[in-house]
């Protein structure tokens, strides 16, 4: 039975998440982003031309959550949304050129917040790796029937 909050891991991740996203934002909003179309953005800079689906899956965000960021990132010039030519019923959604400018800036941002951290790239690095490690156990097990 843990004594303090801090000692159960579900708050140390939520807390540490609010925390990170707080960091980000006034670096965000240089770049009129949110954090979640920030992720959006990132994901696009890895698998640009891709379906609203892959998108989904990869950001895990649900269509009736990620279609809006979308919609507004199209707003705002930094990507595309085209009917597919394989399937003209999905659209593919694309970066436009001043969506991939951003990805250098993001390489910045991403500078700017390491420098506020004390923790060492290997530490960070094994953080990153745990915390998939929990998501992708979390996600394949339903916890309610164990």
């Amino acid at each position: 039975m843990s004594n303090n909050l801090s000692d159960n891991v579900c708050f140390t991740l939520y807390s540490a998440t609010n925390a990170l996203i707080r960091a980000f934002r006034p670096i965000l909003e240089a770049y009129d982003l949110t954090y979640p179309q920030y992720i959006v953005m990132h994901s696009l800079w890895y698998n640009n031309q891709v379906s609203l689906k892959a998108l989904s899956h990869d950001t895990h965000l649900d269509s009736g959550t990620l279609t809006p960021i979308v919609k507004r990132l199209e707003a705002k010039g930094l990507l595309t949304r085209q009917v597919s030519n394989e399937d003209e019923r999905k659209k593919v959604i694309s970066l436009t050129e001043q969506g991939m400018q951003l990805k250098i800036d993001a390489e910045e941002l991403t500078a700017k917040l390491m420098a506020r951290s004390n923790m060492s790239m290997e530490r960070i690095e094994l953080l990153r790796e745990l915390t998939l490690e929990l998501h992708t156990d979390l996600t394949k097990t339903d916890v309610t029937k164990s």
